[in-house]
């Protein structure tokens, strides 16, 4: 394993997903080597954030970067990640070092953001490090969707996630 002196800070290289009538913002924490690899969000085929938000909105898996945008995006979903620069070994929420935020203001000042919604346990810890004060809009933690949260089957992981419903 790397010392933490080995490390070198990594920018949050993608833009988040909003737009006016975003009605929820999902969080992560940062995205993994593979989301920055492909340019967009849950890139690992092993994460079950597609299959999951298809499966909760009733809609066929996305499969291009364009079709997962599409779909946020109609269904009123918003999606960035917590921290916008980090030093962080691989894709290993573990080893995040001085984290800095992503600015998540103009989101939900120029959007319909009523609930936001924590995407796993690194995401809170750091929601709450850097908005303890809050943003106006309630919030709420979920289990992660990676696979190193093995413990939740795709079917617990939706009965779970299924509140995210009831505000879009």
């Amino acid at each position: 394993m790397k010392k933490s002196a080995d490390k070198k800070a990594v920018k949050h290289p993608l833009p988040p997903v909003w737009d006016g009538n975003s009605r929820i913002l999902i969080l992560g924490s940062f995205p993994s080597v593979k989301s920055r690899e492909e340019g967009f969000f849950y890139g690992h085929p092993q994460n079950r954030f597609w299959r999951l938000i298809s499966a909760l909105l009733e809609r066929e898996a996305p499969g291009t970067v364009e079709e997962k945008r599409k779909m946020l995006l109609t269904s009123r979903i918003a999606l960035w990640d917590v921290i916008g620069e980090c030093e962080i070994e691989g894709s290993s929420d573990g080893s995040i070092r001085r984290a800095l935020p992503n600015n998540l203001e103009p989101i939900i000042r120029q959007s319909s953001v009523r609930h936001i919604f924590l995407n796993g346990k690194a995401a809170e810890k750091y929601y709450l490090k850097h908005h303890k004060d809050g943003l106006a809009v309630p919030h709420s933690t979920l289990p992660s969707t990676s696979p190193a949260n093995a413990k939740y089957s795709l079917d617990a992981l939706a009965e779970a996630w299924a509140v995210i419903k009831e505000y879009l």
